[in-house]
């Protein structure tokens, strides 16, 4: 019955959710990658300041990474009142949290004014941005994805993904403006903080919006089945301790599909605006606009592919980028030191439509390995988990390995290597499409036919 009513979701309906997902999202991210982009070309001056450039760049990613570190606490915290209290109350937490954090970094004083306080309140700021999108990323999808029928969960479900891209965009695009119109000495005083203050404004506008999507329709009936299984006196064991007693393969399946896509984006994003500025000594603006271009194709192809995943299966689609990855790691560095803006941008742009595969279909993908009561606490914790390995880490070993090698070529071994691991876990991994999400032992639903690649 429940699979049918999420079915039966009006277009009008499903469309004004989506929305929703995707603007809040796009804001998140925004935040974000705001600081991932600050972090290579500013906070290495302004708050860490060093006489080696690449030095100072590892000390600022060191800080990016641990906002990293908070994700995964975030997920188990949002995903444990996420799947109690439901997932849209969830949300508007983590976009407060978000957008009061990135707007608090555009007041700090820089370390020429406050020293070593300044690094650590940053660092700080950088942990709550951390916690709050551990909890964003799994809400937003499942809000969309509980909502939308099985026959096109990997088409609407892959929009909230476009976010990402969404948020890089607009991050980069607000710097790129910047440093266009600014001198460097005028960018560095004080135009860097208006893109974190401008975080205040789009958190308002995050905000009205979500407040208008009504909770997911499976939470409610799952929590009306909890509710009564509690009044005849059924013990209700918390939500992530369900996930690691009964689901701990779905959580390292979720790991290990992120893993290659989660290193990919950001050495394909934020270690390109190192390589290209401090390695190749190009002007900001060409790493910047290059990203821009990237970002633009990469949004615009994300729901292509969840769209394609529900033809043929998540699977397939996600090791066309996987495999693709592997081989374009090696071609990535070396259209990178032509130093041709037109190449540069082709690489990055070839580069994000390969991580696209991986992300698109990743979405249904996650959310179909897990039940309705879990699914918010199981999706967070693998996905965010994955970010502790993978993308916290993968500037700071692009920056170390480019530091000690003088060449890229250990950067694109890394990618190579990341991408195959990827591959190796959607290989053993079951097909998940055609899951009917109200039912339980999602996995084990799927048709013969959806198993097969």
């Amino acid at each position: 019955m429940a699979a049918k009513a999420t079915a039966a979701t009006p277009p009008g309906s499903i469309r004004r959710i989506v929305g929703a997902s995707l603007i809040g999202t796009t804001i998140e991210w925004y935040d974000f990658f705001l600081y991932g982009s600050a972090a290579a070309l500013v906070f290495n001056t302004l708050f860490f300041p060093a006489a080696d450039p690449l030095t100072g760049t590892l000390i600022a990613f060191v800080t990016y990474a641990i906002g990293f570190l908070a994700r995964p606490l975030g997920g188990i915290v949002f995903g444990h009142f996420g799947d109690r209290l439901g997932r849209k109350k969830l949300l508007v937490i983590s976009l407060l949290l978000m957008g009061g954090s990135t707007f608090a970094m555009g007041l700090l004083p820089t370390h020429a004014t406050i020293g070593s306080a300044a690094p650590v309140l940053l660092t700080v700021l950088r942990l709550v941005q951390g916690f709050a999108l551990g909890g964003e990323w799994g809400g937003a999808v499942l809000i969309v994805a509980e909502h939308g029928g099985d026959r096109h969960r990997g088409f609407w479900a892959s929009w909230p993904q476009a976010g990402a891209p969404g948020g890089n965009l607009l991050a980069t695009g607000v710097l790129a403006l910047l440093a266009a119109v600014q001198s460097e000495e005028a960018f560095l005083a004080w135009g860097w903080r208006i893109p974190f203050l401008l975080s205040g404004l789009l958190v308002v506008v995050g905000l009205w919006i979500r407040l208008s999507v009504a909770e997911s329709p499976l939470f409610l009936e799952a929590q009306a089945r909890a509710e009564a299984a509690a009044a005849e006196g059924v013990e209700d064991r918390a939500p992530v301790v369900q996930v690691f007693r009964k689901s701990w393969r779905e959580v390292l399946t979720a790991i290990g599909a992120r893993f290659g896509e989660n290193i990919s984006y950001y050495v394909l994003t934020s270690f390109l605006l190192v390589y290209v500025t401090v390695h190749l000594g190009l002007p900001k603006s060409a790493a910047l606009n290059s990203v821009l271009i990237g970002s633009a194709v990469h949004f615009l192809t994300i729901p292509a592919w969840g769209a394609l995943s529900d033809r043929i299966g998540r699977r397939p689609v996600i090791l066309i980028g996987s495999v693709g990855m592997a081989v374009w790691a090696f071609a990535f560095f070396a259209l990178l030191d032509t130093e041709s803006f037109p190449v540069i941008a082709l690489a990055v742009t070839a580069g994000l439509l390969l991580h696209g595969a991986m992300y698109g279909p990743q979405a249904a993908f996650v959310t179909e390995l897990f039940d309705t009561r879990v699914r918010y606490s199981g999706a967070s914790i693998g996905s965010q988990l994955a970010s502790i390995v993978a993308g916290a880490l993968a500037p700071i070993i692009a920056v170390e390995l480019l530091k000690d090698y003088g060449s890229a070529t250990p950067v694109s071994v890394y990618l190579c290597l990341a991408a195959l691991v990827t591959t190796l876990t959607v290989v053993l991994a079951r097909e998940t499409r055609g899951r009917a999400l109200a039912e339980p032992g999602a996995v084990a639903a799927a048709s013969p036919a959806a198993e097969r690649v």
